[in-house]
């Protein structure tokens, strides 16, 4: 396209230039100001030793909402000033009092101190480091979710306080793990789209929600404790494998995945979660980026959603649009304007900065375009007390960092989210006054930073593995690897030697962020280098029972282990965070009962050889040979499932409520909708009818008693599934409808009450895109088919 412009519009530019510089060159800014000078924006004192009357300052006014009084702020800057302040280092414009503000900081599984916004010094050292988000997702644990995004958004809001922090957290992660070769699994709550909704929900609600305040009518009310972001959006999960990038991968996505997989945790954290930011990603989906997509961002963010809040690129996205996707041959002026027009707001990098201003005066971008974008963010800082201030957080501060109440719950998390896979003849618990000596062996052994994963800051204290077992056993302690790389087996001898003189032998392998992570994905999934000669070395001379523990975000073809009689009991422990040996520890002895349950399928290592990762369909492409994905399309066999994990007592299910109908009536002007299914099929006068179509008030009710029939307390995961009724073609085996942990003491029972939306519940989306409510009989399992109900749907029609 054309660069040149009108030479009036160049004279303009250049009259306009000179008259910005002249207005603001005499005010320098105080990176000091808000809040380590003053506590919020609107304080008089402030606007009195800058020589401002912020009486006259209608965006200072605490009465009028805060839409009015964000157009206000908006009308006061230039062209000039507007555009530094949709780079995420907003730069401030002092002339009319409003400073700099740095919106990157992160809040992933802790404060962190990645981002331009958060910094740890003498004053504040660290903050408390939980598990990383896979592992949390393992305790499927709605509460534990909220609880640790409040502690969270408590340790931010102290550090604001003491202008170490931002208050808008580019956090969670809620992209779908499709593939277990991404190496951003450790990010993320899993391959199911339903528990990645709900965990997205939770943790945002933990991290934004002003407790004791309700919903007002106007969601542009609410305050925020701190703004969250759901991120990336939508279907990427391609970092870098075998020389494709997520800056030049293009996501070919058909739109039944779009609609059931990838775009369900987005569309549950903004309409249930009312989170108040959402970044769009590098990659493009079918030939568009997604922040230049007018689609995704406009039309289905905030059109169909009613998102409320700011729209952010992931860093230097617009960038990459120009430079590597080569997007349209754009200009950079182009593409600011393309995506600005799509609905990007924030552009965390210095494109919009730069490139914005010129945007305009060449006419490819309003100047209402940028106006609107600033007043979405102005809003969400009103919102969090930034002009304002909020009292309810005011006496936060240095002690509620870093909290004993604190770092118990991080232990706590991590104890809850390890899965035990294997407990032959019931080896583990280990008895203490029996097993006296203990050998450590593994690159693990003594992990500290590989336990907190990435966007980790700072932890309050690191309890490895080594420290949180010699505070029980006597220990001896040998690496076996020099590193997780493990590249040959000079360390063999001594761990070999360990394991013939010790009680018992725990053998601590695994991955870390050198081999799955952000930028880096993986090509197979076993352990690396020569961890598994370790393993089977170390377990052939040991003295006494071989326990496993692995490190790790995704799943790792661990059958030689799984197989081996040798081998008493295998952990998963993911990345246990800052407290992780401490919790492994207390299960290793029994002093906490296992329950997780594993998020993601644990594929067998060959897995990989049938399915490139750039693939993406979820379900099976038979004319390639590809295999489905995920537990809800793939069929074949299994190192471990997803929702695996074993217990030290038994429970056992006996769901009390009965088959039920579930009978709609049509107007007789409504549409059936026929689907695909199998020749022996029986197919029902209405096939399926369009939910869009329904008022989809319809509920149903399940009951299920627990009882704990082993010798020991404990809490157990009940995972209930849905699954469409038989003969349907082309859609899921089952699918989650919903979860709860409950505790139950020995000999006990536990009445655990689930209440489902019909359509949510038991939809089906169609290779059109259409979503739908199958007629027939739907199946609902606790935990597998073992334990079932069936529903039957019926359509009928007014006469």
């Amino acid at each position: 396209m054309a660069k040149d412009f009108d030479v009036m519009y160049l004279a303009y530019f250049i009259s306009f230039i000179a008259t910005s510089v002249a207005i603001t060159a005499p005010l320098q800014l105080d990176p000091n100001d808000v809040p380590s000078k003053y506590n919020y924006v609107c304080e008089p004192p402030r606007f009195l030793n800058q020589g401002l009357d912020m009486s006259k300052l209608t965006y200072c006014n605490s009465s009028l909402p805060y839409e009015v009084r964000a157009a206000d702020l908006v009308a006061r800057m230039t062209l000039g000033e507007k555009v530094q302040q949709l780079n995420d280092q907003a730069t401030g414009v002092p002339r009319i009092g409003l400073p700099q503000y740095k919106w990157w900081s992160e809040a992933l599984h802790g404060v962190s101190n990645i981002g331009h916004g958060t910094w740890f010094d003498d004053l504040v050292p660290g903050a408390t480091s939980f598990p990383t988000v896979i592992l949390l997702a393992a305790s499927f644990n709605q509460s534990l979710w909220k609880n640790i995004g409040e502690v969270v958004s408590t340790e931010a809001r102290a550090m604001y306080n003491l202008g170490r922090s931002g208050l808008t957290f580019w956090s969670p992660n809620i992209n779908v793990a499709r593939d277990p070769r991404w190496g951003r699994i450790t990010e993320t709550p899993g391959e199911d789209p339903f528990v990645v909704g709900t965990y997205a929900v939770n943790y945002v609600r933990g991290l934004q929600d002003v407790e004791g305040v309700k919903n007002p009518k106007d969601p542009n009310s609410r305050p925020l404790k701190i703004s969250a972001c759901c991120k990336h959006y939508a279907a990427y999960d391609v970092d870098n494998w075998r020389g494709i990038d997520r800056y030049h991968f293009d996501a070919k996505v058909t739109e039944q995945d779009m609609l059931e997989t990838f775009l369900r945790p987005f569309e549950m954290c903004v309409k249930d979660g009312d989170v108040s930011s959402v970044m769009c990603s590098y990659n493009r989906v079918d030939g568009i980026p997604t922040c230049a997509d007018p689609n995704l961002l406009k039309g289905i963010v905030r059109r169909d959603w009613r998102f409320h809040g700011y729209i952010v690129a992931d860093c230097d996205s617009i960038e990459v649009m120009v430079n590597d996707h080569k997007w349209l041959n754009d200009t950079a002026e182009e593409a600011v304007a393309q995506v600005l027009k799509a609905g990007l707001d924030l552009d965390c990098g210095d494109y919009y900065g730069k490139y914005l201003q010129n945007s305009v005066m060449q006419g490819k971008v309003l100047e209402a375009d940028i106006d609107r974008s600033l007043k979405y963010l102005y809003v969400v800082l009103m919102r969090l007390g930034f002009f304002d201030g909020n009292p309810s957080f005011a006496s936060l501060g240095k002690n509620d960092v870093c909290s004993p109440k604190h770092i118990e719950l991080a232990t706590e998390a991590a104890r809850e989210g390890i899965v035990l896979l294997k407990n032959e003849n019931g080896t583990l618990p280990l008895n203490p006054t029996h097993f006296k000596s203990l050998a450590l062996i593994g690159p693990h052994a003594n992990a500290t930073i590989a336990m907190i994963g990435n966007y980790a800051g700072i932890p309050c204290q690191y309890v490895s593995p080594l420290d949180g077992f010699s505070l029980v056993s006597e220990v001896k302690y040998e690496r076996g690897c020099d590193s997780v790389a493990c590249k040959n087996g000079s360390f063999f001898a001594p761990a070999m030697e360990a394991a013939k003189n010790t009680d018992a032998t725990i053998l601590f392998v695994g991955l870390d962020l050198s081999v799955e992570a952000e930028s880096l994905d993986r090509v197979d999934l076993l352990l690396p280098g020569y961890q598994t000669e370790l393993v089977n070395n170390v377990t052939e001379v040991s003295k006494g029972p071989v326990i496993l523990v692995i490190m790790s975000a995704g799943g790792i073809d661990i059958s030689f282990a799984k197989n081996n009689p040798k081998i008493k009991a295998i952990l998963w422990a993911g990345y246990p965070g800052e407290q992780g040996g401490h919790a492994i520890a207390d299960i290793v002895f029994g002093k906490h009962n296992p329950g997780g349950r594993l998020p993601i399928t644990w594929y067998e290592a060959d897995y990989v050889s049938k399915v490139p990762m750039t693939s993406m369909p979820l379900r099976p492409v038979d004319s390639l040979g590809y295999p489905g994905r995920t537990y809800k399309f793939f069929n074949g066999s299994t190192v471990y499932p997803f929702g695996y994990g074993l217990s030290y007592t038994k429970f056992k299910y006996d769901i009390t409520s009965k088959d039920m109908s579930l009978n709609i009536t049509l107007s007789k002007y409504q549409q059936c909708r026929s689907l695909n299914y199998t020749n022996e099929a029986y197919v029902k006068p209405c096939p399926a009818v369009i939910l869009d179509d329904l008022t989809c008030k319809d509920k149903f009710s399940l009951m299920v008693e627990v009882q704990n029939i082993g010798d020991m307390e404990g809490s157990d995961v009940i995972i209930v599934y849905s699954k469409p009724p038989e003969g349907i073609i082309g859609t899921h085996f089952k699918q989650v409808i919903g979860f709860q942990r409950v505790y139950v003491s020995t000999t006990k029972r536990h009445m655990v009450s689930f209440t489902f939306n019909a359509c949510k519940s038991l939809r089906i989306v169609d290779s059109a895109g259409y979503s739908l409510l199958p007629s027939g009989r739907h199946t609902i399992m606790v935990g597998d088919v073992a334990t079932s109900i069936s529903i039957d749907v019926a359509f009928s029609w007014q006469l």
